[in-house]
């Protein structure tokens, strides 16, 4: 079975169907011209009638070494994709009686997950009758995001959903820009010899600690 043609985002040489274009760069005299002549002057510099721009009227062409141009351009794409941050979402679980403790607790390991770039899904989780304390619940969650508000906008308000009440944070641009400029840490070997040692802190969903008074049982 014959291997399938890529087609070439491109058009070069002969497949420029357009009867002028306009040429531009630095290694021509830059104006509109017959294609003919265009591919003639592109020969004669062994490089490509390359069209870059097909919308233009006439179409924008450029005299160069393809082979080299495509090369840059998917440098370009690969630079472009290794910048792009990958959005980490960090799991914060409450009780409707979480005590103030177990709240700065979990107030600071948000700021370092915010400090990381990293956005929070915090979330109350009611139990049994506790859903009668969904007030209460609400309240905690809006007193979590005034406590990260230097860190943290708010991306939704306390919603509840089913048993569950969410408030989901993300960090402000001023901190993304600094954790992506954060230079990743040196290799550490007396690190590496505890990393099979568990952690300490939960990263991801951290329970609640605090258990629920006897009137919030069923």
């Amino acid at each position: 079975m014959p291997r399938q043609q890529v087609e070439e985002p491109f058009k070069i040489n002969q497949k420029i169907t357009a009867r002028e274009v306009r040429l531009v760069g630095d290694n021509v005299e830059q104006g509109v011209y017959p294609t003919d002549q265009a591919r003639k002057m592109a020969q004669e510099q062994n490089l490509d009638l390359v069209e870059i721009s097909p919308t233009a009227t006439p179409p924008v062409c450029r005299v160069i070494d393809y082979s080299k141009f495509k090369y840059e351009q998917k440098k370009k794409t690969r630079e472009l994709k290794a910048k792009q941050t990958k959005v980490v979402l960090k799991e914060i679980r409450f009780g409707p009686n979480t005590d103030e403790h177990d709240f700065a607790f979990k107030v600071k390991h948000a700021q370092e997950f915010l400090r990381e770039g990293a956005k929070i899904k915090s979330y109350v989780h009611f139990v049994g009758r506790s859903i009668v304390f969904k007030e209460r619940g609400e309240i905690l969650l809006l007193k979590f995001a005034q406590a990260l508000e230097d860190l943290a906008k708010v991306e939704q308000l306390p919603k509840l959903e089913g048993k569950r009440m969410f408030l989901y944070l993300a960090p402000k641009a001023a901190v993304v820009a600094k954790a992506a400029a954060k230079p990743a840490p040196a290799a550490d070997p007396k690190a590496e010899k505890k990393a099979a040692k568990p952690a300490d802190v939960p990263t991801t969903t951290m329970p609640d600690a605090a258990p629920a008074p006897a009137d919030a049982a069923e």
